[in-house]
């Protein structure tokens, strides 16, 4: 079963670049394993899988444990769920990319987590582009006063920028959403600072756009039901778990 969704979605994938005009190589396709068993995993990584994604930190660190050490190539770990402040020593050293960085305090511990293990924290601002009450992230319009707050910590380099579209039925009512978190994104890496701000607010802020800019690169979007639209919009990650492991199991 994995072995014919993951051969469907690198399709799909594929023919979504193609219509977009990029490169395959643009997109990073993670493998949303939570709930999934272990044997699953190793089946995902044994057919090329490399980036496996976790939405609870206790499933992360128990198949982190269990699994890593077997990987013969190196497995990329992300965080993609909502992480709470009390949690993030158990998978600062574990994870490549923390997706839902949505406050300054969370920010603080992971760089208070990070100093501790002498390493640096990739992460990327969690932004609620749908402003749903029922999910979590920063607005649109307070992405870049939260990253210029952010971007002051040594430990913390901020990649880019991920969003949870709405669920839809139809994937075509999401690429509004997803070409807004295009534009912002792509004002913030060219550094079009009144289409994402009020200028006169900046006026006396040290911008450190440099360390701002030295790594943003990443633009996480889309799902199983909407990925195909995501990646038409400009995203160069996609969040697939139930597309490659069918339905979750919850206990």
């Amino acid at each position: 079963m994995i072995k014919d969704n993951l051969e469907i979605i690198e399709q799909r994938i594929a023919e979504a670049c193609i219509r977009a005009g990029r490169s395959r190589q643009d997109v990073t396709l993670i493998a949303v394993s939570k709930t999934k068993p272990n044997e699953m995993l190793q089946e995902a990584y044994e057919l090329g899988i490399r980036n496996f994604g976790e939405n609870k930190v206790q499933e992360l660190v128990a198949k982190y444990d269990a699994l890593n050490e077997g990987f013969k190539e190196k497995v990329d770990w992300h965080m993609i769920g909502h992480l709470q402040r009390n949690k993030v020593k158990y998978i600062i050293d574990k994870v490549t990319l923390i997706h839902s960085v949505d406050s300054f305090r969370l920010a603080e511990q992971i760089e208070k987590e990070a100093a501790r293990k002498n390493t640096i924290a990739d992460i990327l601002i969690e932004v609620n582009i749908a402003q749903e009450d029922t999910k979590f992230g920063v607005s649109a319009d307070d992405v870049l006063p939260l990253m210029l707050e952010i971007c002051t910590f040594p430990h913390i380099r901020i990649r880019g920028l991920m969003t949870i579209a709405p669920y839809v039925e139809n994937p075509e009512k999401n690429r509004d959403y997803f070409k807004k978190m295009r534009q912002l994104y792509v004002d913030i890496k060219t550094k079009n600072i009144d289409n994402i701000y009020n200028k006169s607010i900046l006026e006396d802020t040290a911008l450190n756009w440099n360390k701002i800019l030295d790594k943003f690169d990443i633009l996480s979007m889309g799902m199983t039901g909407d990925y195909e639209v995501a990646i038409e919009e400009g995203s160069t990650m996609v969040r697939i778990g139930t597309g490659i492991f069918g339905e979750r199991n919850y206990m």
